[in-house]
């Protein structure tokens, strides 16, 4: 029954406060203003070329660099 009144009473202040026309709408002048784009695009026919090294030998300094090992990575026996 408690549940019945309170959504009765939920539905019938809903209708009232959207039936009020307390607000009305006012209209607003719109201001336009004209835009200008001037835009200069440049196109650079400047290729670039990337090399790519390749290093065969395994002390070279980067393969060295990247396979670096610390303390912490070795097993540990328990």
């Amino acid at each position: 029954m408690k549940t019945i009144l309170t959504i009765i009473a939920v539905i019938f202040f809903g209708t009232v406060a959207m039936a009020q026309d307390a607000n009305k709408e006012v209209k607003v002048d719109a201001v336009t203003v004209g835009v200008e784009l001037n835009i200069d695009i440049q196109k650079q026919a400047k290729k670039e070329t990337e090399v790519a090294r390749l290093y065969k030998f395994k002390n070279s300094r980067v393969k060295k660099e990247l396979s670096f090992k610390t303390k912490k990575d070795r097993a540990k026996l328990a």
